[in-house]
C-alpha cells in the first residue's frame, strides 16, 4: 500500500508561482511513474504531468508545457510540481498519483490540494 500526501496549494495572483509537494510513504517505488492531475469545479479530472520513477523522463499536458515542471527526489520519496506563470484557468484541485507500471491506470491517489489563481 502507498500513501500520498500533497501540500503547497493556495491562493496566488495570475502570473505568480507555486510549488506543490507530494510525499509518498509505504511501499517503495523502483519502477513505474508518478503523476499530477487536476480537477476544476464541474469538470473531469485531467492529466497535468508525469515522471518515470527510475530515469526521470517527463511528460506534460500541452496546456502546462513550458510553465510547469515535474521533478522527484528518490531518496525522499517526494514528487514536486513547480508551477510558474499561473493563469486563472489553472485553478483546480491538484492530485498526485502513483503507478507501479509505465502504462495503464494509476494505482494510488492523494487527497488533493486546492490551487486558486486570481485574475
Amino acid at each position: 500500500q502507498v500513501h500520498l500526501v500533497e501540500s503547497g496549494g493556495g491562493l496566488v495572483q495570475a502570473g505568480g508561482s507555486l510549488r506543490l509537494t507530494c510525499v509518498a510513504s509505504g511501499r517503495a517505488f523502483s519502477t513505474g511513474r508518478l503523476g499530477w492531475f487536476r480537477q476544476a469545479p464541474g469538470k473531469e479530472r485531467d492529466f497535468v504531468a508525469a515522471i518515470r520513477w527510475n530515469n526521470g523522463i517527463t511528460y506534460y499536458a500541452a496546456s502546462v508545457k513550458g510553465r510547469f515542471t515535474i521533478s522527484r527526489d528518490n531518496a525522499k520519496n517526494t514528487l514536486y510540481l513547480q508551477m510558474n506563470s499561473l493563469k486563472p484557468e489553472d485553478t483546480a484541485v491538484y492530485y498526485c498519483a502513483a503507478a507501479s507500471r509505465l502504462v495503464g491506470e494509476y494505482d494510488y491517489w492523494g487527497q488533493g490540494t486546492q490551487v486558486t489563481v486570481s485574475s
